[in-house]
This record gives C-alpha cells, sequence and structure tokens, in this order.
C-alpha cells in the first residue's frame, strides 16, 4: 500500500492496482474534507449525522482526486451481506440498492465503498474494462461477498487470473475484540480459519485478525496473493473514522471514510 501526498484529499493505493491503465482507485482517510466536530473532516457517509451537503462535496474531492466529475461515485446501502449490484449509471442515495459489492464496466462512474473498521476491497480486470468494489466485514467475508463480486465480475466478461485487487485500512487484530460466539461460525466454514483469531484479555474471548481473513478468502477466490493492510482504523483517530472506537469513547455518532474504483476511459 502506498500513499499520494501530492493528492488532495491524501489517499492509498495498491501497487497491484496502481500499475493498471485506464484504472484509478483511492483507499482515502479521514482528512481533507469540509466536514467538522466527530465528522472531521472528509466524512463520505449519508447514512451519519453530518450535514449533506458536507458528505456530498466531500465525495465530489474525492472523485476529483481520481478524475471523476462532480456527482459520479455511487455507494450502496450496506448491510453486511453477499449481495452483489452491476452499476450502470449513478442512482439517488435515497434509492440506493441493499448490496455489499458493486461492480461496472461503465468508464467514469466511480464505485464507492464506505467504511469505520470494515475491510475496503477494491478489484479490477483492466484487459476486459471492469472494475468492482467490496464492503467486508466478518458477516460479508463469511458470507462469500468476495467470491460474489469476483463472480459477477466475470459475468461482464473479467478473467479470475487477470483481476488485481488491494484491502484497504480496517480494524486491526489488536483492536478487534469479540466474543465467545466467535470463532465457531468461521471453524464450521474452514477448521483452517483457527489461525485468524488469538485469546484476548477477557476470559472466553479472542482478538480476530480481519485484514489477514480477507486476504485469505481472495486468496482461496483465485486471487494474486494481496497483502493485509497494517493500518489499524480504530487506534489512528488522526487518520481513519472508527465504529469501534466512537462506541469505546461513548459518541453519538461516527463518520466513515470512502474507497473508489472507476474505469478511467
Amino acid at each position: 500500500m502506498t500513499g499520494s501526498p501530492d493528492r488532495n484529499p491524501p489517499m492509498l493505493q495498491g501497487e497491484a492496482l496502481a500499475s493498471l491503465p485506464g484504472v484509478a482507485h483511492g483507499f482515502f482517510t479521514r482528512q481533507g474534507g469540509s466536514s467538522a466536530g466527530l465528522y472531521a473532516s472528509l466524512n463520505a457517509g449519508p447514512g451519519s449525522n453530518d450535514d449533506a451537503a458536507n458528505v456530498a462535496a466531500n465525495r465530489d474531492r474525492a472523485g476529483a482526486a481520481l478524475g471523476l466529475a462532480p456527482g459520479r461515485i455511487v455507494t450502496a446501502y450496506q448491510c453486511h451481506s453477499a449481495q452483489t449490484t452491476v452499476v450502470e449509471r449513478v442512482w439517488p442515495q435515497s434509492g440506493a440498492p441493499k448490496a455489499d459489492a458493486l461492480v461496472t464496466r461503465v468508464p467514469g462512474l466511480g464505485l464507492g465503498i464506505l467504511t469505520a473498521d470494515c475491510a475496503p476491497i477494491l478489484l479490477a480486470d483492466g484487459d476486459a474494462g471492469v472494475v468492482g468494489a467490496a464492503h467486508a466485514g466478518w458477516r460479508g467475508a463469511l458470507s462469500g461477498v468476495i467470491e460474489a463480486a469476483v463472480a459477477t465480475m466475470e459475468g461482464l466478461g473479467a478473467r479470475r487470473n487477470r483481476i488485481r485487487a488491494a484491502i484497504g485500512p480496517c480494524i486491526g487484530v489488536r483492536s478487534y475484540e469479540v466474543g465467545p460466539e466467535f470463532p465457531a461460525p468461521f471453524l464450521a466454514d474452514n477448521p483452517a480459519n483457527e489461525v485468524f483469531f488469538r485469546a484476548a484479555p477477557r476470559s472466553a474471548h479472542y482478538l480476530f485478525d480481519l485484514a489477514g481473513y480477507v486476504a485469505a478468502r481472495m486468496a482461496e477466490a483465485g486471487l494474486d496473493p494481496v497483502a493485509p493492510p497494517h493500518d489499524d482504523t480504530c487506534t489512528e483517530a488522526d487518520r481513519f473514522f472508527s465504529y469501534r472506537r466512537s462506541v469505546l469513547k461513548g459518541e453519538p455518532d461516527y463518520g466513515r471514510q470512502i474507497s473508489v474504483i472507476a474505469l478511467t476511459g
């Protein structure tokens, strides 16, 4: 993962995607926007209680950093599912479909994923002119959102062995304590998933390696190996929004960072 300090707002990029001609992408931080208070400053989440005009302006700032015209980023009503939607046009946010993965072959249309601890995934087959984006919390990753996104891309002409991908910043393993109901559903799916859990300080609790699990699911789906990010959205308050951090601090709301991928021509 590399930074782009010359852009405003700042963003991170995956090396495998950065080298693809005709594809623009960025994992944006919380920096470089127009929102204030809890939402300072690049809050891109319409589901927050931030001023809608600020959210729209922040999304356009992110789009401009990728060469997109105003209003050309679409996001879904994310619901921690494996539902995938093919995007052919910009929709009003009030009419956004419920989905956790978006795929398109329309140039100049940005696919956006909103996160505040979950893992954003961006994918592209530059030769086929198909891009995808997925929102992978533990539920979505376990239920197959990555595999669903790849299959939908193949339906538009992509080839699995050509798809390049990157995982954006998410909550780190030392911050992600889960309860006694874990890791049973993961072990039921694959006993090898035991490696993504370690004992937490609290009895009968665990620390979950979301980024490592997501990277493993991507490899199992037949994609080239992708390095998990080292960032931790929960602990890096100056760089990222975090749902868990907001809960721990007793804050009434939280912002969302956005990750975007688009075909440029």
